[in-house]
């Protein structure tokens, strides 16, 4: 997806979060753990401050401040990371920034804060029974991130072992397909991106209805429960 779109994506995105900071900021987070709305709020805004800093200063190691508790105080706290994010990735997107996994550049952060506004919008509109569609091209792009760039960090940072075996997955609607794992694939699921998107964030059951199977069910579970993200 075109680095362009990516960045005009994460505003919508970002927006359509903050639409539910309007309604109940304590709904629990299915997803989560124990987080409300409140705290994934606080967790999106200090993540996107966290990576303005790594394009304006180059470095990873900055800890954004605790957010308000207060309504009025944690919107305008969130609004101001939201500006701050754009603003810092609104330039070449070929240009030198901090990051946790090749590529060093800013077109890296459009990508990557794009994808975590999509799931965590889903996670937002979730909780107050209000989930919408995702983009179907966008959700493609955040399937291919998860094999190209999430679960490679998650085998070096020693979180999962590398997969013994490989699936393959094929998007129904949007085309694309991608096999994770060495050799040939031992199980192909397929779905709506979207679906895919959802299954591989934990956010749908690998066994749902949506998604079909094919060949070696139990193996190619085996290889996707990693866990692939976090």
């Amino acid at each position: 997806m075109d680095s362009q779109d990516l960045l005009s994506h994460l505003h919508r995105e970002l927006m359509a979060f903050r639409a539910c900071l309007d309604v109940d900021l304590e709904a629990p987070i299915e997803h989560c753990g124990d987080w409300t709305l409140r705290d994934l709020a606080e967790h999106l805004g200090g993540s996107n401050l966290w990576a303005a800093v790594a394009v304006r200063e180059g470095r990873g190691d900055y800890v954004a401040p605790a957010a308000p508790r207060d309504r009025d105080g944690l919107l305008r706290w969130f609004d101001h990371a939201s500006v701050t994010l754009l603003e810092a990735l609104d330039g070449d997107p070929s240009a030198e920034a901090w990051t946790f996994h090749p590529p060093g550049t800013v077109g890296f952060w459009r990508r990557r804060r794009c994808l975590e506004a999509l799931v965590h919008r889903w996670d937002a509109e979730h909780a107050l029974g209000t989930a919408g569609i995702l983009d179907p091209e966008l959700a493609s792009e955040g399937v291919a991130e998860v094999f190209d760039t999430i679960a490679p960090r998650q085998v070096v940072r020693g979180r999962t072992r590398p997969p013994e075996n490989a699936v393959r997955l094929d998007a129904t609607d949007t085309g694309p397909s991608w096999t994770y794992g060495p050799g040939a694939p031992v199980a192909k699921v397929s779905g709506k991106a979207a679906h895919l998107l959802l299954m591989l964030w934990g956010r749908l059951p690998m066994t749902d209805e949506l998604l079909v199977w094919e060949g070696d069910r139990d193996a190619g579970l085996e290889v996707l429960t990693g866990p692939l993200t976090g």
